[in-house]
């Protein structure tokens, strides 16, 4: 019978695991198992996994059952444990845009009982996300900004605007990529142009804006969600420029960054 040795606790997701005491194996048995689930696994397989005794191994998993750990066995040569499927979850892998959509809504509720914790959560969704996921979601959510007067609460949200024209700038914010506009003014005159987006804007008078660099007029202009009568996600990738081009001048009011960190 091999003899068991203690090691520091590694993560199963790693190739073999070195040996770890009998409680943090029976963990990581059950974490394997959950791993590969509905799939089964022998028992001489985890033993060689964990380097220990298949002995070892079936005294372990006698030892969860009992607990109520729901893990069967599978007969037959291909066979070995198994977890009930309802135990494994999927990994919960969150979008860019997903991460920043809850980012905005925090950032619109002011303060509420565990707003805190909420915030906590959410800084842990964007570190469990993959580098290159992570650094999109924090660029996405840098284009996304709230405004209010000092001491103001927030306003009353209006309709963001057909949805079809959110998704719209929504999808080029994410690829980055030119917007064609249909928008009409205060006046109703109706105008197409192609627009580079670079900042959504939110809170002004509760409505939402789109802060972008303007072809038509050469400049940044703005224009509110709901005078977008439509809106295309050209081919065209968006030439570099710096964020702070976007800004906007919006006398007495505190601009508001979307946080992620």
């Amino acid at each position: 019978m091999a003899r068991e040795r203690r090691g520091p606790r590694l993560s199963v997701a790693a190739r073999s695991v070195t040996a770890v005491n009998r409680t943090d194996r029976l963990y990581a048995l059950v974490e394997d198992l959950r791993a590969i689930a509905p799939r089964c696994r022998s028992a001489r397989a985890l033993a060689e996994r964990f380097e220990v005794s298949v002995r070892t191994i079936e005294r372990d998993i006698t030892a969860l059952q009992e607990s109520g750990v729901p893990i069967y066995a599978e007969p037959g040569r291909k066979g070995g444990y198994a977890i009930d499927k309802k135990m494994s979850l999927p990994p919960l892998n969150f979008s860019p845009a997903e991460a920043v959509a809850i980012a905005v809504a925090l950032s619109q509720a002011g303060d509420q009982p565990f707003g805190r914790h909420a915030h906590s959560a959410l800084r842990k969704v964007v570190a469990a996300m993959p580098g290159p996921e992570g650094e999109l979601a924090r660029e996405l959510a840098r284009r996304v900004q709230l405004v209010r007067r000092p001491g103001e609460s927030g306003e009353e949200a209006k309709p963001l605007g057909a949805e079809h024209v959110s998704r719209a700038i929504e999808e080029a914010l994410l690829r980055r990529r030119v917007l064609r506009l249909d928008y009409a003014d205060a006046k109703g005159a109706l105008t197409s142009r192609d627009v580079e987006p670079g900042v959504f804007l939110g809170g002004r008078g509760g409505f939402w804006y789109l802060v972008a660099w303007c072809r038509l007029r050469d400049d940044v202009r703005v224009f509110r969600l709901d005078r977008i009568a439509a809106a295309t996600v050209t081919a065209e990738r968006c030439p570099e420029r710096p964020l702070e081009g976007f800004a906007t001048d919006v006398p007495e009011m505190i601009v508001h960054g979307t946080l992620l960190d």
